[in-house]
């Protein structure tokens, strides 16, 4: 099997195209080859794959085995891999999700490669039975949830992935190993669900740290940035575009209020090439 290892801000993936489906043992080979001391090494395994729908489909697996529904990070290493491997010559793509459905791609071209690309993500779902969450509510903004005797208030919010937005003081210096796995599995959340610790420093500007559903603290999360950006809006806390600055680098997000949908705007870059055998 042939793979490209790329990263979206950090937020590194195996790369796999010209398969037509996914192995039946997809789960084992992701938890495998995504072991960053026995195996290549990312958070997730990556399909390209035909599509009926769109341009291309696009299959995530998270290192745990686990599917995801979308990631906004993995979104533009494929839309760089498809254009700069000359599987297309389209600037303005479309590629299919599990769980957000097509979503539209507009590439930055510099040099004859992709340096940027921003990625349609779609309306934000905001119905917290929607999201999913077992809260009754639309939109489901300061929710009280209680962890190992430590009280959080989130905003709920989907990205064609589940999301919870907790505002701290320090995004940055946060404890993710303790509070993500606790949060990420907690009752209300059926599915799980992916936590983002935000600090909001300007109306136009927020720090933001993940803890990723199936993969841990990451360096990025696009989906994660979207969703952050929506409940900063919901919650009055910035203006409807913003830079959202994570570990690995910056993502602009605009929520556009003319026709709802969240814009992502980010890089992506190759790592190397190899072949498992």
């Amino acid at each position: 099997m042939e793979f490209t290892k790329m990263n979206g801000l950090g937020n590194d993936f195996i790369i796999v195209a010209g398969e037509h489906a996914l192995p039946a043992n997809v789960a084992e080979l992701a938890e495998k080859l995504c072991n960053r001391f026995f195996g290549i090494g990312a958070d997730g395994l990556v399909y390209i794959l035909p599509s009926d729908k769109a341009d291309f489909r696009m299959r995530i697996i998270n290192s745990d085995g686990s599917e995801a529904e979308q990631c906004g990070n993995a979104i533009r290493c494929v839309a760089k891999y498809v254009y700069d491997n000359g599987l297309t010559d389209k600037t303005e793509l479309t590629i299919e999700t599990l769980g957000a459905g097509v979503q539209p791609v507009q590439l930055e071209i510099d040099g004859g490669q992709v340096q940027r690309v921003t990625v349609d993500m779609g309306q934000p779902i905001l119905n917290g039975l929607d999201v999913p969450t077992t809260i009754d509510a639309n939109p489901v903004l300061g929710h009280k949830v209680t962890v190992d005797g430590r009280e959080f208030a989130f905003t709920a919010v989907s990205m064609g992935n589940p999301h919870c937005v907790i505002y701290v003081d320090d995004a940055a210096g946060f404890d993710l190993a303790t509070w993500g796995p606790k949060l990420e599995k907690h009752p209300l959340f059926p599915r799980k669900i992916n936590v983002e610790f935000a600090k909001v420093n300007t109306r136009s500007q927020v720090d933001m740290r993940v803890w990723e559903r199936g993969a841990g603290p990451t360096l990025a999360c696009g989906t994660g940035a979207c969703a952050t950006l929506v409940s900063s809006v919901l919650n009055g806390l910035t203006d409807r575009k913003a830079t959202i600055s994570l570990a690995g680098g910056d993502l602009l997000i605009d929520w556009n209020e003319a026709n709802n949908r969240v814009y992502m705007t980010g890089p992506a870059a190759f790592v190397f090439t190899g072949k498992v055998i």
